[in-house]
C-alpha cells in the first residue's frame, strides 16, 4: 500500500501520454491525406519565422490589448508548466518538492515564486478573455460560425486554465513547510490565511488533492487540445515553418494543367489512346479541389492550427460589406470535414469509404468562393501565417476548370480575353480608339 499513489499516478501519466501520442498519430494521418508539397526550401528563414511569429508573437501583437493578453497566457503557461517535471518526479519517486533540496533554495524560491506570480497574471487575462468573448459583444466573437461548439470550446479552455491556476496556488498555499519557510510565495501568502482554520491533517489533504487534481488536469488538457482549436499551442510552431514564403498574391502553376497543355502540344501524343492490355488505367489528374484530399497537406495543416481568433474575418472587405465569406469559416468547415473523412477512415479500418460528401458544397458553398477579392488580407493578418486564400483558390480552380461554373461575369470577361485578348468587349482595333482627338 506504501506505494499504491506511485503506481497510480504512474498508471495515470502513462494512460494520459498514451492517449494523446494515440490522438497526434491521428492527427498526422489525417494532415497526409493532402497532396504533396515541397516546403524544404529557405530553411534560415523558415527558421526566423517560426522563432520570430510562433514563439515571439510578433504578429500577435498587432492588436496591443488582446496581443499582451495572449502573451501572458502563452508565457506565464509555459512557464508555470516548468513545474510539471518537478510534480512527476514527486508523483514517480513519493518525493515531496525534490527540486527544493537539489538546487540552490533562493533559486528555488525565485523560480516558484516567479511561477505564482505569472499564475496570478494568466488568472487575470483568462477571466478579460472570458469577458470580451461573452460580455463585451466583440463583432469578431459574435458571427454565425462561433455559435454552439466554437463558442463553448473557447470558454472550457478558460475555464480549464482558471482551475489549474487556482489549484497551483491553493496547493502552494496549503503547503505548511513551504509556508513557513516564508519565500517563494508572493501570490500564496495571501490566500493562506483562508485555510488558518483548518488542522494541519486536514491542510495536508487539501495540498494533496490540489496536487492530484492539477496534474490529472494537465494531462487532460493536454488530451483535449486533440478536440479543441486549441491545437494551435502545438501546431503554431510547424505551420509558420512551413508557411508559404512566395510574395503574396504570387498564385502557383498546377501541375495537373501543366501537363495536359504539354499532352495537348505533343504532335506525338493520342489523348484518346487506350491504356496497353494489363497496364493499369491512369486516372487524370483533377483540376482544382473539391474535397480536403484534394488540397496539399499544408493546406491541412493550416485547417488544424486555426485559433478561431476570427482577425482573419474582422479584416475581409468581403465579409465587412455583408457577404457571405469569413475566412476563418473556410478554415473551420476544412477542418471539420477532415475530421469527418478522419473518422470515416477509422470506422472503416484504415480505408476511406465514399460518404457522398465534399468539402465543395456540402461545407463551403460557391457564394461564398466567390465572394474573395484575393486582397490576401486574411493571410496577412493571421498570427500564424494560414492561408486560407490559397484554399478558396483551389477550390475556385475546380469551379472553373472541372464544372465550368464560374460567376457570368467572369466567363464574359474570359471570352472578352479569348476574343479580344483583353478583359473589354472591344474589338482590338478600336482599343486606342479613346486617344484619338474628336
Amino acid at each position: 500500500m506504501q506505494y499504491l499513489p506511485n503506481i497510480l499516478f504512474a498508471l495515470a501519466l502513462i494512460f494520459g501520454i498514451g492517449f494523446f501520442v494515440m490522438n497526434i498519430r491521428k492527427l498526422s494521418r489525417n494532415i497526409k491525406l493532402g497532396k504533396d508539397v515541397n516546403r524544404t526550401d529557405k530553411k534560415p528563414e523558415r527558421l526566423k519565422n517560426m522563432i520570430m511569429i510562433a514563439l515571439g508573437q510578433s504578429k500577435m501583437v498587432k492588436r496591443p490589448f488582446s496581443g499582451l493578453l495572449h502573451v501572458i497566457v502563452y508565457v506565464g503557461f509555459v512557464i508555470i508548466n516548468i513545474e510539471v517535471l518537478e510534480i512527476i518526479i514527486d508523483g514517480l519517486a513519493g518525493t515531496h518538492r525534490i527540486f527544493q533540496g537539489i538546487i540552490n533554495e533562493r533559486v528555488y524560491a525565485f523560480l516558484i515564486g516567479t511561477f505564482e506570480v505569472f499564475a496570478a497574471l494568466v488568472f487575470i487575462a483568462v477571466i478579460l478573455f472570458w469577458t470580451r468573448r461573452n460580455v463585451a459583444n466583440i463583432k469578431r466573437f459574435m458571427s454565425s460560425e462561433m455559435k454552439g461548439w466554437p463558442k463553448n470550446d473557447a470558454n472550457y479552455i478558460i475555464y480549464f486554465e482558471m482551475i489549474l491556476m487556482t489549484l497551483f496556488l491553493v496547493m502552494n498555499a496549503t503547503d505548511i513547510d513551504f509556508q513557513k519557510a516564508g519565500i517563494g510565495n508572493p501570490i500564496s501568502q495571501f490566500i493562506a490565511p483562508l485555510f488558518n482554520s483548518f488542522s494541519p491533517d486536514t491542510l495536508h489533504i487539501i495540498e494533496r488533492t490540489a496536487w492530484w487534481i492539477h496534474i490529472l488536469g494537465i494531462l487532460t488538457f493536454l488530451n483535449y487540445l486533440f478536440y479543441s482549436k486549441h491545437l494551435h499551442i502545438l501546431l503554431a510552431f510547424p505551420n509558420t515553418y512551413f508557411a508559404n514564403l512566395n510574395p503574396k498574391g504570387q498564385f502557383n502553376n498546377l501541375e495537373s494543367v501543366t501537363n495536359e497543355v504539354k499532352l495537348m502540344m505533343d504532335p506525338d501524343a493520342d489523348p484518346y489512346a487506350m491504356p496497353a492490355e494489363g497496364a493499369e488505367e491512369v486516372v487524370p489528374e483533377k483540376f482544382g479541389a473539391s474535397d480536403v484530399a484534394d488540397l496539399n497537406w499544408v493546406q491541412l495543416l493550416n485547417a488544424y492550427t486555426c485559433t478561431e481568433c476570427g482577425r482573419c474575418t474582422s479584416a475581409c472587405p468581403a465579409n465587412l460589406t455583408g457577404k457571405k465569406l469569413s475566412p476563418r469559416k473556410i478554415m473551420m468547415d476544412t477542418r471539420d470535414r477532415l475530421e469527418e473523412v478522419g473518422r470515416n477512415i477509422d470506422a472503416n479500418k484504415g480505408t476511406f469509404v465514399d460518404d457522398g460528401k465534399q468539402l465543395l458544397n456540402d461545407y463551403i458553398s460557391p457564394e461564398e468562393l466567390w465572394a474573395c477579392t484575393s486582397c490576401n488580407a486574411c493571410v496577412e493578418e493571421c498570427p500564424v501565417n494560414i492561408d486560407p486564400l490559397s484554399i478558396i483558390i483551389d477550390m475556385r480552380r475546380y469551379l472553373v476548370m472541372e464544372e465550368s461554373a464560374a460567376p457570368q461575369e467572369l466567363n464574359m470577361m474570359m471570352n472578352n480575353i479569348e476574343n479580344n485578348g483583353a478583359p473589354w468587349p472591344y474589338n482590338q482595333q478600336d482599343r486606342l480608339n479613346w486617344a484619338q482627338e474628336e
